[in-house]
Protein backbone atom coordinates (compact mmCIF):
# COMPACT_ATOMS: atom_id res chain seq x y z
CA UNK A 1 0.00 0.00 0.00
CA UNK A 2 1.07 3.38 -0.57
CA UNK A 3 2.03 5.96 1.69
CA UNK A 4 -0.88 8.29 0.01
CA UNK A 5 -2.90 5.77 0.71
CA UNK A 6 -2.41 5.22 3.98
CA UNK A 7 -2.25 9.06 4.52
CA UNK A 8 -6.24 9.34 3.27
CA UNK A 9 -7.21 6.22 4.73
CA UNK A 10 -5.85 7.97 8.12
CA UNK A 11 -7.76 10.98 7.51
CA UNK A 12 -10.79 9.33 6.69
CA UNK A 13 -10.10 7.59 10.05
CA UNK A 14 -9.35 10.33 11.96
CA UNK A 15 -12.88 12.49 10.80
CA UNK A 16 -15.20 9.43 11.21
CA UNK A 17 -13.52 8.09 14.74
CA UNK A 18 -14.08 5.09 13.62
CA UNK A 19 -11.78 1.59 14.24
CA UNK A 20 -9.41 3.56 17.25
CA UNK A 21 -7.10 0.13 16.76
CA UNK A 22 -6.74 0.09 13.22
CA UNK A 23 -6.14 3.78 13.15
CA UNK A 24 -3.70 3.53 15.98
CA UNK A 25 -1.77 0.50 13.74
CA UNK A 26 -2.12 2.67 10.62
CA UNK A 27 -0.47 5.90 12.29
CA UNK A 28 2.43 3.74 13.47
CA UNK A 29 2.99 2.44 10.20
CA UNK A 30 3.03 6.02 9.14
CA UNK A 31 5.58 7.58 11.94
CA UNK A 32 7.81 4.20 11.45
CA UNK A 33 10.37 5.90 9.06
CA UNK A 34 9.86 9.73 10.94
CA UNK A 35 10.89 7.97 14.39
CA UNK A 36 14.11 6.25 12.17
CA UNK A 37 15.05 8.87 10.66
CA UNK A 38 15.04 11.27 13.74
CA UNK A 39 17.17 8.90 15.48
CA UNK A 40 19.86 8.57 13.42
CA UNK A 41 19.81 12.30 12.95
CA UNK A 42 20.15 12.47 16.56
CA UNK A 43 23.09 10.08 16.27
CA UNK A 44 25.21 12.44 13.50
CA UNK A 45 24.23 15.60 15.42
CA UNK A 46 26.24 13.55 18.69
CA UNK A 47 28.98 13.06 16.44
CA UNK A 48 29.78 15.97 14.42
CA UNK A 49 31.45 18.00 17.21
CA UNK A 50 34.18 14.90 17.96
CA UNK A 51 34.66 14.79 13.89
CA UNK A 52 34.89 18.30 13.33
CA UNK A 53 36.88 19.02 15.84
CA UNK A 54 39.37 16.26 14.85
CA UNK A 55 39.33 17.92 11.39
CA UNK A 56 40.44 20.94 12.48
CA UNK A 57 42.94 19.66 14.38
CA UNK A 58 44.28 17.37 11.44
CA UNK A 59 47.77 19.59 10.75
CA UNK A 60 46.96 18.05 6.81
CA UNK A 61 43.84 16.86 5.15
CA UNK A 62 43.18 13.16 5.87
CA UNK A 63 41.35 10.54 4.93
CA UNK A 64 37.73 8.83 5.83
CA UNK A 65 40.09 5.86 7.05
CA UNK A 66 42.96 8.10 9.04
CA UNK A 67 39.96 9.97 10.43
CA UNK A 68 37.56 7.14 11.70
CA UNK A 69 40.72 5.44 13.47
CA UNK A 70 41.22 9.11 15.11
CA UNK A 71 37.93 9.29 16.63
CA UNK A 72 36.37 6.00 16.90
CA UNK A 73 36.81 5.87 20.36
CA UNK A 74 34.63 9.00 20.99
CA UNK A 75 32.14 8.37 18.78
CA UNK A 76 28.58 7.47 19.54
CA UNK A 77 28.05 3.83 19.74
CA UNK A 78 26.34 2.88 16.36
CA UNK A 79 28.53 5.78 14.36
CA UNK A 80 30.61 3.17 11.96
CA UNK A 81 33.04 4.58 9.21
CA UNK A 82 30.20 4.24 6.65
CA UNK A 83 28.33 6.65 8.61
CA UNK A 84 31.62 8.85 8.80
CA UNK A 85 31.85 8.90 5.82
CA UNK A 86 27.90 9.47 4.43
CA UNK A 87 28.30 12.53 7.20
CA UNK A 88 31.42 14.02 5.80
CA UNK A 89 30.54 13.81 1.94
CA UNK A 90 27.14 14.35 2.30
CA UNK A 91 25.36 15.87 5.32
CA UNK A 92 28.40 18.17 6.44
CA UNK A 93 30.10 18.61 2.44
CA UNK A 94 29.57 22.58 2.91
CA UNK A 95 31.57 22.31 5.83
CA UNK A 96 34.25 20.00 4.42
CA UNK A 97 37.01 20.31 2.21
CA UNK A 98 37.96 17.82 -0.16
CA UNK A 99 41.17 17.06 -2.11
CA UNK A 100 40.59 14.94 -4.21
CA UNK A 101 43.15 12.11 -5.27
CA UNK A 102 43.63 8.19 -5.21
CA UNK A 103 42.26 8.04 -2.26
CA UNK A 104 40.14 11.34 -1.47
CA UNK A 105 41.53 13.62 1.71
CA UNK A 106 39.41 16.15 3.77
CA UNK A 107 39.74 18.79 5.69
CA UNK A 108 37.45 21.23 7.81
CA UNK A 109 37.05 24.99 6.12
Amino acid sequence: MKKVSLQSLYAYLTETDALPEVRAEIEAELNKDAERKEAQDALYASAKNVIMDELRAASAPVTIAELYDAVADDLPEGMTKGKVQYAITRLWKDEVNKVEGKINTYSAK
